[in-house]
């Protein structure tokens, strides 16, 4: 543990200096169009990472209803009005973080983000001149988008109406927002401005901790929404030059730098999606996606997300969560639409499936408490006594347990942990048609009951999980007391 607390603070430091324009520590999202998934659904990974001590709540919210004139308080004070009722979710919630919960609801809506700071002034600068507005938005923005949307399009509308009325509070970042169709991404500046970018359908997106947009057409709606004075503003401020003669580019423009030579983990994903050996560092910029050399499926996004190697490492002892959703239009949403979710370091875990149908998660994956208290700002960012400590009750803590056991001896441990979870999850993808063929056949004569089904069979598989963690994590202990 003292070799992973000196790399820990080494990265930290790193981060700090450059500010995250080189995103070795951060956040990183891989997202696949319909076209280029085996299965025809959208795809979407991402790993979730961030340092100091946490822990993860994972819980399924159920659609509720609001009585008139009931507000959604946003956490700097700002206000706006509740809608009749809000959709149900699944939920990975990261108590007292802002910035790091990553949703999916009853439709397949997913949400995720990924900080990229920009070049913009400071929260106090902006509120002065009227940019942000009520304090701004910031938490609430990825809820707001999975209790009211029931497309990936309109998320992105009603994020950025959001945004055009409170304007973003953060430095700068990308949400990917997704479902069963397309999947976009909205690159956020601090304040009022924004810009989304759809996915094509036949490519592949590597997101790492830097803006990616690049050229940008807001006149071509299918594929680019944005706040309209995205470039006069960038002029304004003198961050693009028109004069020069060159297009202008989002990216280029806002933020706040870039890596000499590209950033190393767009282009290890790049490098990883087709098949190439790309020369690094670059000499041009890394194009806003690449077509895969093969179609991707949920074990191919998990490979890129738990890759470690000498540049452009994706995975780390920081990573909170790794999480796949398949997002499939060709079944019923809550058949179709699947959460795989991979608690703590990816390497070191298992994925396990979670349906958007599933009408509840097992208690052991989450802290208990009242779903509405739960959903509260209070709770969120001032947590119960002891949220934060050791609980071989909770799942998070036994595969984080587990994941600590191994980076003890990485080398050696790695070998018999991920041979163990890659058969976990062989058997899981091969039940997986069977599975939802029952299902299916259950669901038009009786829905309620083939979501008790999906239910169980998604809480079955994630104890068994935590039941082959905690064995290992004893035979771990046991080798190294010398017990036989």
């Amino acid at each position: 543990m003292k070799r992973m607390k000196k790399l820990w603070i080494i990265l930290v430091l790193v981060y700090i200096v450059t500010g995250a324009a080189s995103s070795a520590l951060g956040c990183y999202a891989v997202v696949v169009g319909k076209g280029a998934s085996a299965d025809g659904s959208v795809l979407f990974g991402h790993n979730e990472q961030n340092g100091g001590r946490r822990m993860t709540n994972f819980r399924r919210i159920p659609r509720m209803k609001h009585a008139p004139g009931e507000v959604v308080t946003l956490r700097r004070g700002g206000t706006l009005p509740e809608v009749e009722e809000t959709y149900a979710f699944l939920w990975s919630e990261m108590p007292g973080l802002e910035f790091c919960d990553a949703y999916m609801n009853e439709w397949g809506v997913a949400v995720a983000s990924d900080g990229c700071p920009t070049r913009e002034d400071s929260y106090e600068a902006l509120v002065a001149r009227g940019d942000i507005a009520d304090g701004g938005i910031g938490y609430m923005l990825r809820r707001l988008i999975v209790q009211r949307a029931r497309t990936a399009r309109e998320g992105v509308r009603i994020a950025g109406a959001l945004l055009d009325r409170f304007g973003y509070c953060d430095s700068g970042r990308t949400l990917t927002i997704a479902d069963p169709n397309e999947a976009w991404l909205l690159a956020i500046v601090r304040g009022k401005h924004w810009v989304a970018q759809r996915v094509p359908d036949d490519g592949v997106v590597l997101l790492p901790n830097v803006h990616i947009i690049s050229e940008i057409d807001l006149s071509d709606s299918t594929h680019f929404m944005g706040a309209p004075d995205i470039v006069g503003y960038a002029i304004e401020r003198g961050w693009f030059d028109p004069a020069k003669g060159e297009p202008f580019r989002f990216n280029a423009a806002y933020n706040r730098s870039m890596p000499e030579g590209g950033d190393p983990r767009q282009w290890r994903g790049q490098c990883l999606v087709t098949g190439q050996a790309i020369a690094y560092p670059v000499t041009n910029p890394l194009p806003f996606s690449v077509r895969p050399d093969h179609k991707l499926t949920v074990k191919d996004i998990a490979a890129i997300l738990r890759y470690h190697g000498p540049t452009g490492t994706l995975c780390g002892a920081w990573t909170q969560e790794a999480a796949v959703f398949q997002l499939r239009s060709a079944l019923p949403p809550q058949i179709g639409c699947v959460y795989w979710r991979n608690t703590a370091e990816p390497c070191c875990g298992v994925l396990t499936p979670w349906y958007a149908g599933i009408t509840e998660t097992p208690e052991t994956y989450y802290k208990p408490s009242d779903v509405r208290e739960a959903l509260t700002l209070s709770h969120h960012f001032d947590p119960p006594a002891g949220t934060f400590d050791d609980d071989p009750d909770l799942a998070w803590w036994t595969f984080k347990t587990l994941q600590d056991l191994v980076n003890k001896d990485y080398p050696n441990a790695i070998k018999e942990v991920r041979a163990a979870w890659d058969d976990f999850e062989e058997q899981a993808f091969a039940r997986q048609p069977e599975i939802e063929k029952e299902v299916l056949g259950l669901f038009s004569k009786d829905p309620d009951s083939a979501r008790v089904l999906l239910t169980k069979y998604s809480k079955d598989l994630a104890l068994r999980a935590v039941e082959l963690s905690d064995r290992m994590i004893r035979e771990f202990r046991s080798e190294s007391s010398g017990e036989n």
